[in-house]
């Protein structure tokens, strides 16, 4: 039993810290970028709806409520990450990331279903071959939710460096940020075929 747990929670986990699936990395570069430290709460509550998102939609092709289309899902996860840098650049510098729960919390639930999606191959055989279906997914989303906060705090402190040390203004450090992470998704839209 504890040996289950032990591998579905590295297997969530891994699933975040592969950097052969760097996508999801680089969404959580996009989404975190605005943030410090003090907004530890916001953070949590974002990582968090995106893990939701990210189970709801593995749990519901498991169990075959849904069917997923394998490459308009692979379209749509680096149109995720270019909404979320799209937003970032265009509310770099104003009060947007300060806001009540709103439409970045819904967004992000959103992306964790799209996210989530792209996961069902690799996760529902996983789930499936599993006797305790439910117990397996919370497992992995525990995992998913751990290695999501290890990079949040990467992400932060890296930030912190940026603008103690180097003193880069929080609007700049923004903007090049997403700026990088536009220019690394170019090539994933154009693998998938639809821009072709």
């Amino acid at each position: 039993m504890l040996a289950d747990f032990l591998t579905h929670l590295q297997q969530g986990m891994y699933h975040v810290l592969n950097m052969k699936a760097y996508d999801h990395i680089l969404f959580l570069i996009v989404l975190m970028v605005p943030y410090l430290f003090k907004d530890w709460k916001r953070v949590l509550l974002l990582i968090t709806m995106f893990t939701l998102g990210h189970s709801l939609s593995l749990a519901l092709a498991t169990y075959n409520v849904v069917r997923v289309n394998a490459s308009l899902v692979e379209f749509l996860i680096p149109i995720t990450i270019l909404i979320v840098a799209l937003y970032n650049v265009f509310t770099s510098g104003k009060k947007a990331q300060n806001e009540k729960i709103g439409i970045l919390f819904f967004a992000t639930l959103f992306l964790g279903l799209v996210h989530g999606m792209g996961y069902v191959g690799t996760f529902g055989r996983l789930v499936h071959a599993s006797d305790m279906k439910l117990l397996t997914l919370l497992e992995i989303s525990l995992g998913l939710e751990i290695a999501q906060l290890i990079v949040a705090f990467i992400i932060l402190f890296i930030g912190f460096l940026g603008e103690t040390i180097f003193r880069f203004s929080k609007r700049d450090w923004v903007m090049v940020i997403s700026a990088m992470v536009l220019g690394a998704i170019i090539p994933m839209l154009m693998r998938s075929g639809y821009l072709s």
